[in-house]
């Protein structure tokens, strides 16, 4: 990858993860627009939509306890895949009841393969040269902290059992009907700096 400043950097990858079911609604909104700015720097994307992906919820079996790999063949190894050969993720998901939406849970929690694999095998991610950093986007009708706190923490644990030690968080409140936050004063910009940030 060739940075802005003409300096040839070793190259990276981004996952982003896009946990909203509503076509075109506010999160993928601010998501397309980290994309922008991660692709102007010329980092490759590869973007996951929970919602329309054939996703096993976590049987809680214990068949990568001794592996670090999930017993269940669906497009999950797609995702595996992708987290374990990127270095920069992007999680994006609006606020349901106080927390992330039951489509990215359910591919967080399918994430079990990975924390065996770091906690009970000794085999975490390689963080690389790059290192691996993160970006948490998160969009609420309310103006409540709770439930951005606790899909914050939920999105920490996942991000830490994938090997990313630091991460940003944007969120904004009071969002709430499709398209609103196109009328917010701030949040395009703000979520273009942060992903290019994220890759610079």
């Amino acid at each position: 990858m060739r940075r802005a400043d003409g300096v040839t950097g070793i190259a990276m990858k981004l996952t982003a993860i896009l946990g909203s079911p509503r076509i075109n609604g506010n999160t993928e909104i601010l998501l397309n627009e980290a994309i922008r700015a991660v692709t102007e720097q010329g980092c490759p994307v590869e973007l996951f939509r929970p919602h329309g992906m054939n996703l096993a919820p976590c049987r809680n079996c214990g068949g990568c306890n001794e592996t670090g790999r999930c017993v269940v063949q669906d497009d999950m190894t797609d995702v595996y895949r992708a987290i374990a050969t990127s270095n920069r993720f992007i999680v994006a998901s609006p606020i349901f009841f106080f927390g992330l939406t039951a489509q990215i849970k359910g591919l967080i929690d399918r994430c079990q393969a990975f924390w065996c694999e770091k906690y009970l095998l000794g085999r975490p991610i390689p963080e690389g040269q790059e290192g691996r950093k993160g970006l948490l986007l998160m969009v609420g009708g309310m103006d409540k902290e709770i439930g951005f706190t606790s899909g914050g923490a939920t999105a920490t644990a996942f991000f830490r059992t994938i090997s990313v030690p630091k991460h940003e968080i944007l969120y904004f409140t009071k969002v709430d009907s499709q398209g609103a936050i196109l009328g917010h004063p701030t949040a395009l910009k703000d979520v273009y700096e942060a992903a290019k940030r994220l890759v610079l």
